[in-house]
Parts: structure tokens; C-alpha cells; sequence
């Protein structure tokens, strides 16, 4: 495994993250929370996130959107890359990163470090790796090279996503590593079983 600069060894995690500006954060829980409810939510779930990335000791890049890189540079450090997720859907985004990487967003507060490390081990073994969701999508996904295959026409945010994804990954004769199953949170009733984050 290659040394990174940074002491940090194993594939990339990148994450996938947007400033808590409310109106702009969790916008399928502002009916519940209003604007500045869910920005704060959203707050702590990205610090949450931050905080078990940095324990699984693997390298991380932040991809934002909006042109926002300096502003994550004020809140969490120089260390850390920090690149715009550019134009398109969120399939063309995904396309774009370069593996090994493990890809995840910060909706999910189960998503402690040890995952994290064993998604990075499962690498070793297999070239996709896939954290399934609750909800039919899943929290995290990784892969040793690049392949947009598993992204393009995906029809994103529906309960068909692991499954699609699976296909995919059969259709190229790919068996990719399935980590436990996970809840992301974007209900009220997703949320009711965090107390802490409320």
C-alpha cells in the first residue's frame, strides 16, 4: 500500500459535503425542522462525519459544491484536499473520482471508523465495496479504478439504487464486499432514533 503524505494509508475517503446554509441542507427535513433546524442538523452530522473520518486514520478529501472550498478550509483545517464536485448530476460527480476510494456522504451517523476500516480492507480483496442503506441506496460506496459504469442513468435518491448497483456490478462479473446495513437520516422518523443529533 502506498504511503501517503500524510502519515494516512489506504484508499482516499472522500466525502461529499455542502456548507450547513439553511435552505440548502437536508431540504427534505425543513417541512419538520424549518431552514435553520435542519442546516443545524445537517452541522452536526457532517461534524460527526468529520470526526470518524479523521479516526479511521485514511487520507480525505472533501468534495463541495458551490465554489465553497475556502469556507471548508475555515472550518476544518488546511490538511485536508478540499475539490468543487464540478457540474452534472450526482452519477456524473461520482464518475469522476479516481480510486482506490471510498466514497460517502454525511447523512449517515452510524458510520463509525471501524466501518470505515473495514470497507478500506475490503479494497484489498475486491474492487467495489457497497455500505447498503435502509433505504434501498447506500452510504458508502468505493472502488479500486474509476468506473462510471456503476453510475451513469442511475436513478438517484429511490429504493432501487443497491439493487441496480448490484446488477451492475453482476452484469461485469464483479462480487463486490457488502458491509452492514445502515440507516442514512432524512425523515423525521429517521431522525427520531438519533436523540443526541436533535
Amino acid at each position: 500500500m502506498q504511503r501517503m503524505a500524510d502519515d494516512a494509508t489506504g484508499p482516499k475517503l472522500v466525502i461529499f459535503a455542502r456548507l450547513p446554509v439553511p435552505g440548502k441542507a437536508k431540504t427534505r427535513l425543513i417541512p419538520a425542522l424549518g431552514e435553520e433546524g435542519a442546516a443545524r442538523l445537517y452541522a452536526r452530522l457532517l461534524n460527526r462525519t468529520m470526526e470518524e473520518a479523521r479516526a479511521s486514520a485514511l487520507p480525505i478529501e472533501l468534495r463541495v459544491t458551490g465554489g465553497e472550498c475556502a469556507a471548508f478550509r475555515s472550518l476544518y483545517g488546511t490538511d485536508l484536499a478540499i475539490r468543487d464536485q464540478g457540474e452534472g448530476d450526482l452519477g456524473e460527480r461520482l464518475a469522476r473520482i479516481e480510486g482506490p476510494a471510498l466514497v460517502i456522504g454525511s447523512d449517515c451517523p452510524g458510520l463509525i471508523a471501524p466501518v470505515l476500516k473495514a470497507a478500506a480492507d475490503a479494497l484489498e480483496e475486491r474492487s467495489v465495496v457497497i455500505g447498503p442503506a435502509t433505504d434501498g441506496g447506500y452510504y458508502l460506496i468505493g472502488f479500486r479504478e474509476r468506473c462510471p459504469w456503476l453510475f451513469a442513468d442511475m436513478a438517484w435518491s429511490t429504493p432501487t439504487v443497491f439493487a441496480e448497483t448490484l446488477a451492475r456490478c453482476a452484469a461485469r462479473g464483479i462480487g463486490p464486499a457488502i458491509l452492514p446495513e445502515l440507516a442514512d437520516i432524512d425523515t423525521p422518523e429517521d431522525l427520531a432514533a438519533w436523540p443526541e443529533l436533535q
